[in-house]
Order: structure tokens, then sequence, then C-alpha cells
């Protein structure tokens, strides 16, 4: 593993642990060369999953995509980073077995998870993922999501 301070290939694993329902390995390693420490992050490379757009298009699954989406919607929420990948792990393990699969319901099936996380990040994350553009937008899906629980 290359250092990303010095570029050195030269290294030591200080610490190893098993995050986000052990479908990855956390290590803690130190660089030799320049004795800055960094974490690196293995995961298992997932069967190629193809996400099916509106246009019909299909993509490769992307979870940084996804990540960073939702990380929007919890914007200075109270919402820790070990919950966001815990979504995120929660998803794709949701996904696993799929060839294929649209948007539409990777879209759903994250909000339910926001829904029972943070209710305004779940609002947050409809509203980009419906294309909110008026106030009214924003009051139907807060009354609608205020008259139905979040499914479990």
């Amino acid at each position: 593993m290359k250092c990303p301070f010095c570029r050195a290939d030269n290294d030591r694993v200080i610490e190893t642990r098993t995050s986000d329902d052990g479908f990855v390995i956390r290590r803690r390693r130190a660089c030799l060369t320049c004795r800055r420490r960094y974490t690196t992050y293995e995961r298992i490379e997932a069967v190629n999953l193809r996400v099916v757009k509106r246009d019909g298009s299909r993509v490769p699954f992307d979870r940084n995509k996804i990540r960073q989406g939702i990380e929007r919607a919890c914007w200075k929420r109270p919402i820790s980073e070990s919950q966001i990948s815990e979504l995120i792990a929660t998803l794709e393990t949701s996904l696993e077995g799929e060839v294929e699969v649209a948007t539409e319901k990777i879209g759903e099936m994250t909000m339910n998870l926001l829904r029972k996380l943070d209710d305004v990040a779940y609002v947050r994350f409809a509203s980009v993922y419906y294309k909110f553009e008026t106030p009214e937008d924003f009051g139907a899906a807060i009354t609608n999501m205020l008259a139905t629980p979040p499914k479990r």
C-alpha cells in the first residue's frame, strides 16, 4: 500500500477492525518513511450490479454516489458517519443477488432508511429525488410523511 502523503511503499498495519456488519475491513496504517498514519478500507467486490436509470440507460452501481446524496441530506444533522455507513451497508445488503435494479427502487429504499434515521434528512433527500420546485411540494411531502408511519 502506497502512503498517500509521501508515496512510499513501506508501511505497517497498526490496527485492524471490521465494520459495516463485517463486510468491510478497516486498517489503520503507519508509513515507515514519513511516520504519518492513514486508514484504508477493504470491501468485498460485489457482482457487477447495474442501475437502470430513468432514461433506460444502464450504469454500474456506485456506492459513492449514494453516499454523497445521503451526506448532503444529513448535512448539519445529528447523524454520525457510522450511521451513514450502516445505512449504506443495509441498502447494499438489500440489493444483494440483484443483477439490475431501477433507480426508483434504490431511491425509495434510501428514503425509507433515512426516514427511520431522521425526518429532516428524509425530506431533504426526497426534495432532490422528486425534484421539488415549489413550497407546496415540500408541504405535500411533509403532510404525507406525518400521515404515514415509516416502513419497517
